[in-house]
Formats: structure tokens, C-alpha cells, sequence
């Protein structure tokens, strides 16, 4: 069987062969394992070979690794799917980042709650940028009004956005995201972070200015549904 290391190895090599065609550095793109219906021994492996940022999407399964491997102090855990009002505080308590703030009151209550924490959270917005009815993310339309909340949020910093295009439109969505998040970082110090990209469409994401890739089948192998 293919170890998690050889094909962590695999994957940052992809990333460098696609900085290397889009002529950017290759330390201007961080690659986010995505772990989901992953266990935590598989998640300690690929620590074990270098990784040390992490995504999860359901909340209940995220805390019990979170909890299993806080031994492991430089994992950096990012929430990367949908927002339930009833799910911000678990996510506001154990997570560094989360990619999928999408509307104000999730905002609001990630600030509120994060308040205990030693350290702000770290957030995305994300964007329907394909306007999938199926697909979470603020409209275009919407953003303005939702990152000056979060930025003038005390217990968030604005990081960036993020988003997940339909397959079929997604070269041209990736660079619609780019114009947007240069638009927006020009009026937001802080944004440095353009999370797009994934196994079967990095490298169009690489070229189109993405800092974030988020690979999970490619490094631990196909999950259950």
C-alpha cells in the first residue's frame, strides 16, 4: 500500500510543478490536507511526515480528533465545510481557521463566541462563485457588506476567501476569484489567503493566484461516503 508520506511527497511535487508553470514561488501556495472521514491515526501519520494543516468538515468527528491528538501542539486545524448556527461555538473553540463563513450571523457568532480564546480566528469567506443553488458561499453581490463585519470584528481577522467552483466553469471561476480577491486586497491589509483549488483542478487554481490547496483523496486515499 502507498504510504501517506510517499503520497504527501506526490502531491507537494504537483504543487511545485504547477508554481513552476505559473512562474510563482512555490512557498506562496500551502497545501491543506483535507482529513474528513479520516481517523486520527491516518491524520498523526501524515503529521509524522511534515503536514501540519488540517481541514475538516463535520463538526462532532473534527472535535473527537481534535481532542485525540492534542498532544500534537503544531496542528493547525481549519474548518472547510458548511456553517450551522447550532455547530459555531464547537467551531469557534477548537479551530485555528475556518474557510466558510458565508453569511452575518455566522460572523457574529464566531466573534462572540471566540471570545474566550487566547488568539483570534482566522477566517475565509466563501463564495458561490458559480451560483449553484446546491453550493453554500456569499454572492458576489454580498461580499462587501460581510468582510467589513468580519474585519471590524474583535475576535476575527479577515484572511481571505475561499471557494468551491462547479467542474465544468471552474477555470473561469478561479480567475474571477483572483479578480476579486486582488479587488478586496487592496482595501484589506490582512487578506493573504485565496483557498481554491483541489486534487483534479490544482493546477488551473495554482495559476490563477490560489495560496491554499485543499487535497484530501490524493494524500489519505478514498474516504467513505
Amino acid at each position: 500500500m502507498t504510504s501517506i508520506k510517499h503520497n504527501l511527497m506526490t502531491v507537494k511535487q504537483q504543487i511545485e510543478q504547477a508554481c513552476q508553470q505559473a512562474h510563482r514561488p512555490v512557498e506562496q501556495v500551502s497545501l491543506l490536507a483535507v482529513s474528513k472521514k479520516k481517523p486520527a491515526e491516518q491524520i498523526a501519520q501524515a503529521h509524522s511526515a511534515g503536514q501540519k494543516q488540517f481541514g475538516e468538515s463535520y463538526v462532532q468527528e473534527a472535535v473527537e480528533k481534535v481532542t485525540q491528538l492534542q498532544h500534537l501542539t503544531d496542528i493547525e486545524w481549519h474548518f472547510i465545510g458548511p456553517i450551522q448556527s447550532n455547530k459555531t461555538k464547537a467551531i469557534a473553540e477548537n479551530f485555528a481557521w475556518v474557510h466558510s463563513v458565508d453569511r452575518a450571523k455566522i460572523a457574529e457568532r464566531l466573534n462572540e463566541q471566540r471570545g474566550n480564546q487566547d488568539t483570534p480566528l482566522q477566517v475565509c469567506l466563501q463564495v458561490n462563485i458559480s451560483g449553484e443553488a446546491s453550493k453554500s458561499g456569499a454572492t458576489v453581490e454580498q461580499l462587501p457588506e460581510l468582510l467589513a463585519l468580519v474585519d471590524n470584528s474583535e475576535h476575527l481577522v479577515l484572511r481571505g476567501l475561499m471557494a468551491i467552483p462547479e467542474k465544468n466553469s471552474s477555470a473561469q471561476s478561479f480567475e474571477q476569484m483572483q479578480a476579486l480577491f486582488l479587488q478586496y486586497q487592496a482595501q484589506y491589509p490582512t487578506l493573504d489567503t485565496l483557498s481554491m483549488g483541489m486534487s483534479g483542478d490544482m493546477t488551473a487554481a495554482i495559476n490563477s493566484g490560489s495560496t491554499m490547496v485543499r487535497v484530501g483523496t490524493a494524500i489519505f486515499g478514498s474516504r467513505e461516503a
